[in-house]
């Protein structure tokens, strides 16, 4: 896994494709759907061809339509993709929420300490809450960039047990990339306590979740941070915060 777009942008063709051909290949479906129920409305070669050409000039004439033929197709996509594991993303490992524990509206995101794209979202996440009280963001620690951001996520779980998950989500970004030194230096900024948060960061049970992330994000085709759920939409990506408070609003319509 990486934090760069290049696998989004194949991805985003892919989809582009995808939905041209699914309107295209509808004609198809059309034509044999026409001729079972009634013989005579089969039309020759020549004739869809010409119909073909018709929409193919269609599309190209109205683009708009595409993008949202290819949100609707990635709706479809996410909720389908979402179907086994929708549960055990969206239910956090005790206290690691940002935002409102009990708010009605669930984001999650799979961060990585260590991803500057992650710390750019920082400021994106803290505007959406600061505008959303019933907003609830579930984050997934995915630590996939460095042995270091894997003991900063552990540490931050570490933190979640004794209350302190946002404050030292915040304090871990605001510090820099994770090293024994930063993530000490955020851990005691925030009043954690040091010998039972790495007991805590030694357990079976802080291990378990960050598999458990990781498992999710594959099943998922997330293939970097930070990656988002909203509703039925998988979003990769710093995408920014009108892109996410778009789709949180779609998901509530």
């Amino acid at each position: 896994m990486n934090n760069n777009r290049s696998g989004d942008d194949n991805r985003t063709l892919l989809l582009g494709l995808g939905v041209v051909a699914i309107i295209l290949a509808g004609i198809g479906g059309w034509f044999a759907s026409r001729a079972f129920t009634d013989p005579a409305a089969l039309l020759s070669t020549g004739d869809r061809r010409a119909i073909e050409g018709v929409v193919r000039d269609y599309i190209l004439g109205n683009p708009e339509i595409i993008p949202e033929a290819m949100e609707e197709l990635q709706r479809k996509e996410g909720a389908k993709a979402l179907s086994g594991v929708r549960e055990d993303a969206e239910t956090p490992f005790p206290g690691a929420v940002l935002g409102n524990p009990k708010g009605t509206v669930t984001l999650v995101e799979f961060s990585d300490f260590a991803c500057g794209y992650c710390r750019q979202s920082v400021e994106h996440v803290n505007a959406l809450l600061a505008k959303r009280p019933d907003l609830r963001i579930v984050v997934r620690e995915l630590p996939i960039l460095s042995e270091q951001s894997a003991n900063a996520a552990r540490m931050a779980l570490a933190a979640a047990e004794q209350g302190k998950y946002e404050a030292f989500h915040n304090a871990m970004f605001a510090a820099g990339r994770p090293d024994p030194a930063t993530i000490e230096a955020a851990a005691k900024q925030v009043g954690v306590d040091l010998a039972k948060a790495r007991a805590a960061m030694n357990s079976d049970r802080i291990e378990a979740e960050l598999g458990k992330n990781m498992e999710i994000a594959r099943q998922l085709g997330f293939n970097g941070t930070p990656s988002w759920i909203v509703g039925d939409q998988l979003i990769s990506g710093a995408v920014g915060v009108d892109a996410l408070a778009k789709a949180i609003d779609d998901s509530q319509s």
